[in-house]
């Protein structure tokens, strides 16, 4: 790979771990994260209008891919309720390729591969080093931080089958995010009664400001695929876990310790291990 792709698979995990710093640090973060999603929705707008609706065979994956990720944004707000950065975020991004290579193993019969049994041993091991001992995160944190992974390799896995479904991935991705953008508000109403957004908050500023580090990490990423191999950047990206560990020292005031550091590191190494594919 370039040095180029590599700066570029990097620089998305930096920012996909301060989007969720961004989310970490809101003091009503349900209410964050909700405004956050008013980015990506603008960004979605355009793309629904200037491409033709997906095929119709597509349209329950839309849906479905929709609700799922309202259901990930509320269990990681649950999360990050119980939890530091640095505690939650390796959990969540490392149960994803568990789940799903043990869910191919179990379910689907696939026989895991060295690096993936490897995988399997360290992110397993990392996360029992973040959720055991003293400064251990909460066990409420840790169930709700597994949901969350769970719920993404269920999305991911809907998303994977609805492009194919959808025959155009713009639209695909442009209706999904219409629609998590109309659903979350209206699950923050129900949850909550009303929803105030006063456009001269810094709070509103703030978490408009991390819904385009999220959006910016997703375009990075993107661009970093169309000029390099999927596996290797994929693998890179899995270094956000470590970020995140930082990230949360600098900047939110939190414990770093050299336990906390190695768990987070064996978590994304075997994160890497999990998702590498020559």
């Amino acid at each position: 790979m370039s040095p180029l792709v590599i700066g570029l698979a990097l620089f998305a995990a930096v920012l996909h771990a301060t989007w969720n710093a961004f989310l970490r640090t809101g003091a009503d973060r349900l209410w964050t994260v909700t405004v956050m999603s008013f980015s990506s929705t603008a960004l979605a707008i355009p793309f629904a209008a200037l491409h033709a609706l997906p095929a119709a065979p597509a349209w329950p994956y839309v849906m479905l891919s929709a609700c799922l990720q309202v259901g990930y944004s509320v269990f990681l707000v649950a999360a990050y309720r119980y939890g530091e950065l640095g505690q939650v975020y390796p959990i969540v991004r490392g149960s994803v390729p568990l789940l799903v290579t043990l869910g191919g193993f179990l379910l689907a019969n696939q026989q895991l591969t060295m690096p993936q049994t490897v995988g399997v041993a360290l992110v397993a091991g990392g996360i029992m080093g973040l959720s055991l001992g003293q400064g251990r995160a909460a066990t409420t944190s840790i169930l709700y931080a597994l949901a969350t992974g769970a719920i993404i390799a269920a999305y991911a896995t809907v998303d994977a089958i609805g492009v194919r479904a959808a025959g155009n991935a713009a639209a695909y991705t442009a209706w999904v995010l219409l629609l998590y953008g109309a659903l979350l508000p209206a699950t923050f109403v129900a949850c909550r009664g009303r929803l105030i957004v006063n456009p001269r908050a810094p709070e509103t500023w703030k978490a408009l400001g991390g819904g385009m580090f999220a959006l910016l990490a997703y375009g990075v990423v993107v661009a970093a695929f169309a000029l390099g191999p999927a596996g290797p950047i994929t693998a890179i990206r899995e270094t956000s876990v470590v970020f995140a560990a930082f990230i949360g020292r600098l900047f939110l005031g939190e414990m770093l310790t050299p336990r906390r550091v190695g768990a987070c590191a064996i978590v994304a190494l075997g994160a890497i291990c999990l998702g590498y594919q020559p």
